[in-house]
């Protein structure tokens, strides 16, 4: 018997350990058109479509039927798993995979994270870590039920535009915070997105992310550390990876990044930077 780890596709994690864990997907609309989400579109793809887009894409939670398909091949090895899904408060994946999971007891154990993207990420990171170590279904899931308390995922937006296409602030706030070139800093905290402060400009607002991740009270670089971006590329992350050197630097281990999902990327827009890591 071993224990899988299954995520839905909105966890983003390394390359080097996305093909340990198993990925149940939520599926993107672009108009009419349905794509499922790390299937038939990938992430560069996404971001191409959603520059180019007029009106933002939506996705849709994954289904109860696609975590039960995956739950039913895990119970016919013989295996268990545990199951960490994106908040309950932003999507109802959890909700989707606790139904499955009741045709399962004893075997499937979900999880909410509590969070998204790559903080569901270093929990992710974390369990297959536990399961190494020989830790049961259950035991990992209350390892995980309590360090998921002490991840933080602090980001910087590039822009307003696709908050505004969102409908989450007014055309008059895009707007002019296009002109004063506003770079918001937001936090997931409990499951739901804050804005924490507001800078004018890529300098102040790399001082600004710094800023609140010390005041977590540091990166305890004993467990996961995860750094992602949202876009075509990572120059801006790379950037504020070298003006931010001293907050890194006690990382035993070389930086781990990785791009994010279509989930978050709808809202966040290209240029997005973000930092998970588990606080002090």
């Amino acid at each position: 018997m071993s224990v899988r780890i299954i995520t839905d596709s909105t966890c983003d994690v390394s390359a080097e350990i996305l093909p340990r864990l198993t990925v149940v997907p939520l599926t993107v609309h672009f108009g009419d058109t349905e794509y499922i989400d790390g299937v038939t579109i990938t992430k560069r793809q996404f971001y191409e479509k959603l520059i180019e887009s007029d009106e933002l894409p939506r996705t849709s939670q994954a289904t109860p039927g696609a975590f039960g398909e995956v739950f039913a091949r895990v119970a016919e090895a013989g295996d268990t798993a545990v199951v960490l899904t994106i908040s309950e408060k932003l999507s109802g994946t959890y909700q989707s995979a606790v139904i499955a999971a009741e045709y399962y007891p004893g075997t499937i154990y979900v999880v909410d994270t509590k969070t998204a993207c790559i903080g569901s990420g270093i929990l992710a990171d974390l369990a297959l870590r536990l399961a190494d170590a020989g830790l049961s279904a259950e035991e990992i899931t209350g390892e995980i039920t309590r360090e998921r308390e002490n991840v933080s995922v602090i980001a910087m937006l590039d822009t307003l535009e696709y908050l505004k296409k969102g409908g989450r602030i007014s055309k008059v706030t895009a707007f002019a915070g296009g002109i004063l070139s506003i770079k918001p800093v937001i936090r997931v905290r409990d499951g739901e997105i804050e804005i924490l402060g507001k800078a004018r400009g890529s300098k102040q607002g790399n001082n600004l992310l710094v800023k609140e991740i010390e005041k977590t009270g540091g990166v305890d670089f004993s467990k996961p550390v995860l750094l992602g971006y949202s876009g075509l590329n990572d120059d801006l992350l790379q950037k504020y990876i070298a003006d931010s050197r001293a907050l890194w630097e006690e990382s035993p281990t070389p930086l781990q990044i990785t791009d994010i999902s279509s989930a978050i990327g709808t809202h966040a827009g290209p240029g997005a930077i973000a930092a998970a890591f588990f606080h002090k």
